[in-house]
């Protein structure tokens, strides 16, 4: 390799075994984990200079992950590379592989004359864009040493253009959780009649060995006489199940009750209402129960007599579906309404505001004029006409679940401030937990302190954050690391049941 002066330069020091790959990096690859570089074993690292260049312009995006990534790459590479012949030659990593920051020569000519560049130049012959700059690194490091390269890139396009250039090339596997062939949201197990009246009398039952290898601490199950009986239960660990011990509903302050309607969302209640569990990952489609469940479990423990919580806090990632419509004026509370309405609708039906009277429950003698009136009063008093007790200070009623943000009680978080925060005695909900990247989703968890409880829910298949997918996002990663802990549990919910409609809809479209 030579220097862009034209003086040779030595070249990277590239471990050459019959087992030993050199990857090169892709800019996306480290923006998702600063840390990749040590995650690939004892294998050859390549980051070629374009890398540096893109990573140069996003590292001024002071207020971005991407930017903080940016930061953190650079203070990486400047403390295993501190000079420039480290730079050029190449260091070893503590994991026994060797990092490397690669020039490719075969750009400093105008007809460069390696049958790879050419091949490269008649199918993307435009090098001014950065992805076949890298493409063309990756072909130049495949031309001249010998270990296989792979080119690692979480760009979907950017590894369908390597590949036709004859370029092998993957995405960034090392944060995926492997596939599941398990996909069901709790396990059967078959137990006699006797067994399961005698776990039915005393709340606990020891599962055979080979059954309770099959299950981890928290996981759910249902057990399964041989007549057709069944009771839900909880694995404690070594082959211990017992009951679940549900309310006969929960309730907000004021509110209305509120019962699981199904099997799955009996489980999801338990692990919400269980002191004992700190850390709650829950899969569910649109429509079966996730953020109503989640918020009066939280509203309940809240305000029962024994007081578990301080209060509740509620937030969500900043991504939006389709087009953005731009920024949103306001407080931190009226930018942040728009994403979280679905728990403003979730804590209106939790506690409704008081409703006016049908017209058939007043009085046949009462006239449509008194009628009109009494409707006219009671709409002025709520949106602004009339002044009272409840109103927020401009004449306007305040509904019930309006005062309970107002004290303080239920709180809404922006993700983007959270970073330092240390929340103690709340029950933190965040929804759309499959749109973080894993990084975000520790930096998240790392803030709940002692007595706080955290609820990750979200649907895998709904994703629109372009740099994670179904197996590298925030929300499956937690649930596969966290899996046998004691003091985390996950739940699947499969059954919809906001309506018919949206049961048929997210099942068929």
């Amino acid at each position: 390799m030579e220097h862009l002066s034209g003086v040779a330069a030595p070249h990277p020091k590239l471990k050459v075994t019959g087992k030993v790959k050199t990857f090169v990096l892709d800019t996306n690859v480290l923006l998702h984990d600063p840390q990749s570089i040590f995650k690939f074993e004892d294998n050859n690292l390549a980051v070629p200079v374009e890398v540096l260049e893109e990573l140069d312009t996003i590292k001024g995006e002071q207020s971005t992950e991407r930017g903080r990534n940016a930061r953190r790459v650079h203070r990486i590479l400047q403390e295993l590379l501190p000079d420039s012949r480290t730079m050029l030659e190449g260091v070893e990593l503590p994991n026994g592989g060797t990092l490397s920051v690669i020039i490719n020569r075969h750009l400093l000519g105008k007809n460069p004359a390696s049958p790879a560049m050419q091949r490269l130049l008649a199918i993307l012959p435009d090098l001014s864009k950065k992805d076949n700059r890298i493409i063309a690194c990756a072909l130049f490091v495949q031309e001249t040493f010998p270990p296989p390269t792979i080119l690692v890139t979480k760009d979907v396009n950017v590894q369908l253009k390597a590949r036709a250039v004859g370029l092998e090339s993957q995405d960034y596997l090392n944060d995926k959780v492997p596939e599941d062939p398990d996909d069901d949201s709790y396990h059967r197990v078959p137990v006699s009649i006797y067994e399961l009246q005698r776990f039915a009398s005393e709340g606990e039952f020891e599962l055979p060995a080979e059954a309770a290898r099959l299950l981890a601490v928290n996981d759910y199950l249902l057990l399964v006489s041989t007549e057709g009986k069944t009771m839900p239960a909880r694995h404690f660990g070594g082959g211990v199940v017992r009951r679940l011990r549900l309310p006969e509903f929960v309730k907000a302050p004021g509110g209305i009750p509120i019962r699981a309607r199904n099997l799955e969302q009996q489980f999801f209640m338990d692990a919400l209402l269980d002191e004992s569990i700190s850390l709650i990952t829950c899969f569910g489609k649109a429509g079966t129960g996730k953020t109503l469940l989640s918020t009066a479990c939280a509203l309940h423990q809240m305000c029962d007599e024994h007081g578990r919580y301080d209060g509740v806090a509620i937030s969500r990632p900043v991504i939006s579906l389709g087009r953005d419509i731009g920024f949103l004026p306001g407080s931190l509370e009226e930018k942040m309404r728009p994403w979280l309405q679905p728990y403003y609708d979730a804590l209106e039906v939790l506690m409704p505001s008081k409703q006016p009277k049908e017209p058939q429950f007043i009085g046949k003698k009462a006239s449509r004029k008194k009628m009109k009136k009494e409707e006219a009063l009671l709409q002025a008093s709520r949106h602004g006409g009339l002044s009272g007790a409840n109103g927020n200070g401009n004449g306007s009623s305040l509904k019930p679940y309006e005062r309970l943000i107002k004290n303080g009680m239920v709180e809404i978080e922006a993700l983007c401030f959270i970073r330092g925060r240390s929340i103690a005695r709340r029950f933190f909900i965040l929804d759309e937990a499959q749109q973080l990247t894993p990084h975000e989703a520790k930096t998240v968890i790392t803030r709940i302190s002692e007595g706080s409880k955290i609820v990750l829910i979200g649907d895998p298949a709904q994703i629109d954050n372009p740099y994670v997918d179904s197996r590298s996002n925030g929300l499956v990663f937690c649930r596969n690391r966290m899996k046998g802990q004691a003091i985390a549990a996950h739940v699947k919910l499969t059954k919809g049941e906001r309506s018919k409609l949206a049961e048929l809809a997210a099942d068929l479209l």
